[in-house]
């Protein structure tokens, strides 16, 4: 009845419905994807990617079917901060609330773990977030980056499949996937950096329902300061009206 009533296109109602037959979640959790408009990002915007040619075709059919443009995370209290701050907040929330990731990421994926830890030669890397896709049965490798895609990612996420694929990945295993979510991906560098890489990567935007502007950065009181104070007053206010009873 949610669907009915909250989404008008047949196509998209359609995409719903089977989206709850998948998964089998709540009225709550459909209601959160019709909001973040998960049609729209899964099966009109432009997805980013090189599967094409770095997979091979029924595996690359797969994985484009799985990736979206586009990924909405409700989250509990507005963003604010540097672009690394931003980055740690993310991949916070997203780990505390992991089963509603896995449902935002689509079918098949399993948690690993965040800031996993892979030594080679004596050299130590953490990726962001470790999934395991049971569909695509490969390692699924997740970066989260604040701001606008820059090239440089790509290179970096490039070196992590690497390392997944030799020191990770089990021998029955398909190669590894990558995927990039920034704040923005528009940018021309993502069909260039996408165009040479040797690995299976997808770009693609998060967006937050929370995020406070720049300018209000350091500008507006700490949410728990402001409670305290609050609390400070009503309870100053209290100790006046006694005395002026007991007066």
């Amino acid at each position: 009845m949610a669907i009915i009533h909250k989404v008008k296109s047949f196509e998209a109602r359609k995409f719903y419905l089977q989206m709850a037959i998948n998964s089998m979640c709540s009225r709550d959790i459909i209601e959160l994807q019709i909001k973040s408009q998960a049609y729209e990002r899964e099966c009109i915007h432009d997805k980013k990617h090189n599967f094409e040619l770095t997979l091979p075709p029924p595996l690359a059919a797969r994985a484009d079917n799985i990736l979206k443009a586009s990924y909405f995370m409700e989250v509990t209290q507005p963003f604010a901060g540097s672009k690394a701050l931003l980055e740690k907040q993310i991949e916070s929330e997203m780990v505390s609330r992991i089963k509603e990731v896995i449902m935002m990421l689509g079918k098949g994926f399993a948690f690993i773990g965040n800031q996993y830890r892979i030594v080679a030669k004596d050299n130590e890397y953490y990726i962001d977030l470790l999934f395991f896709n049971r569909i695509l049965h490969s390692l699924f490798c997740v970066e989260l980056k604040g701001g606008k895609f820059k090239a440089e990612y790509a290179g970096k996420m490039n070196l992590y499949l690497g390392l997944l694929d030799d020191y990770v990945k089990q021998p029955d295993e398909n190669p590894s996937i990558g995927l990039i979510l920034c704040t923005n991906r528009n940018s021309i560098e993502v069909d260039y950096a996408l165009r040479d890489l040797h690995k299976p990567v997808g770009i693609a935007e998060i967006q937050l329902s929370k995020i406070l502007p720049k300018d209000f950065i350091g500008k507006l009181p700490d949410p728990q300061e402001l409670q305290d104070e609050i609390l400070h007053t009503l309870e100053d206010l209290d100790s006046l009206e006694k005395n002026n009873d007991d007066q």
